[in-house]
């Protein structure tokens, strides 16, 4: 090539051995990049596409600097939408950069206005790659926000599809373990980078969602069942979560085997929230099921139901009428003698059963905490049974 050519000539020889370039350049991929190699016809031919994209665009850019703006729609815009999530940010510049290392191949004898063009265009098409890739990044990012926060309202209202498992996969979910919902307040500004890197440090998944001054968690186990990973239990998953929350407690759902559950952990979870108030000094994290009678008392029939089923039934079909201890005791101010008096026994036959009322629902009527919630499922599950009498509720006869 003569340094003497014009501008007008050198554009013209430039348009001549484009197509030669563009086959140097791919037999060039095949050679040094194995990811090229290793993809189907279709996406081959579509990089290919590219490549003679941006080689043609060079010489555009040549003739015309000030085309700068239009680089990513010449070169880009050639490619299949597919392309762009199959081929990574690393593997375009990797393919910029033996695009532009042909080019300097045939243009090395070119006069030095020449090879300073491919220099500055290079640096241009590198730019706006990364701007596609960012635009693509931030419209991925805004689109994975809002799918999150559908699935999250799915989960927390119940009403969701066989797509929901879908959905969750395609938020990078991958966990097939126990699953967890936490709900408390929600500070002024939620870090949710802060929540996944926690996350995964516990080797565990998240969804977060913020719902007015709420905010939700769905925690999820990662774990295989053959890992060895010692499990950490969901309330120490949470605690390490206590500077995502605002101020007051957060609650904890109770453990459900997989994510498509997670709704009841999630209703248990919004009941506490809503009575965690009830508590004095509630704990940081609080578990839903440590507001049981709290939640029955605010009309949560979860909570109703785990206090007659895991209550009142053992107590009540016990050979040794320890429905009716524990009611006689909690109506004599827990007194072992008057309750020995109304039901004519020993008052070490009462202290017998209230010991077996320990192993049978391993709440202590003797504890006052535990004697509250014992109160409220007698109460609970007498109410719930047919209207035959007192007697038949396992009442005492008094």
């Amino acid at each position: 090539m003569s340094a003497a050519m014009t501008k007008k000539q050198t554009l013209s020889w430039l348009r001549n051995i484009s197509g030669e370039m563009a086959s140097a350049t791919l037999a060039r991929l095949e050679r040094d990049l194995p990811w090229y190699k290793d993809m189907p016809p279709s996406r081959r031919s579509a990089v290919g596409m590219v490549a003679q994209a941006g080689i043609t665009s060079f010489i555009s850019w040549y003739e015309s600097p000030g085309s700068t703006p239009w680089i990513a729609s010449d070169v880009f815009g050639v490619a299949p939408r597919e392309l762009l999530r199959s081929v990574s940010l690393q593997q375009t510049l990797q393919l910029i950069k033996v695009t532009v290392e042909v080019v300097e191949d045939f243009l090395k004898d070119a006069p030095h206005e020449l090879r300073e063009g491919i220099l500055h265009y290079s640096r241009d098409i590198a730019f706006a790659a990364a701007d596609v890739y960012a635009r693509a990044a931030e419209a991925r990012g805004l689109w994975d926000a809002r799918l999150e926060a559908l699935v999250v309202d799915s989960i927390l209202s119940g009403e969701y599809d066989q797509e929901l498992p879908s959905r969750i996969a395609a938020l990078g979910w991958t966990g097939h373990g126990e699953v967890s919902v936490i709900v408390g307040t929600s500070p002024r500004m939620v870090d949710v980078d802060a929540i996944r890197r926690t996350a995964r440090h516990h080797d565990t998944d998240v969804l977060v969602g913020v719902q007015g001054n709420r905010l939700v968690v769905v925690v999820g186990r990662r774990l295989e069942e053959d890992s060895t990973h010692e499990v950490i239990s969901f309330i120490d998953i949470a605690a390490a979560l206590d500077d995502s929350f605002g101020p007051g407690t957060y609650v904890v759902g109770p453990t459900v085997p997989a994510v498509v559950d997670a709704v009841k952990s999630a209703k248990a979870a919004l009941a506490g929230f809503s009575v965690a108030k009830s508590r004095r000094e509630p704990p940081r994290p609080l578990l839903a099921d440590d507001v049981l009678p709290e939640r029955a008392l605010a009309g949560d029939p979860l909570a109703r139901r785990a206090l007659i089923q895991g209550i009142y039934e053992p107590l009540r079909d016990h050979a040794l009428d320890l429905l009716g201890t524990v009611w006689t005791y909690f109506e004599t101010g827990h007194s072992l003698e008057a309750t020995a008096r109304e039901l004519f026994v020993h008052p070490n036959t009462v202290r017998y059963r209230l010991k077996k009322v320990i192993e049978v629902i391993d709440w202590d009527p003797s504890v006052p905490r535990d004697a509250f919630t014992i109160h409220v499922a007698v109460i609970l599950g007498s109410m719930s049974e047919p209207n035959q009498g007192p007697s038949s509720a396992g009442s005492p006869k008094l």
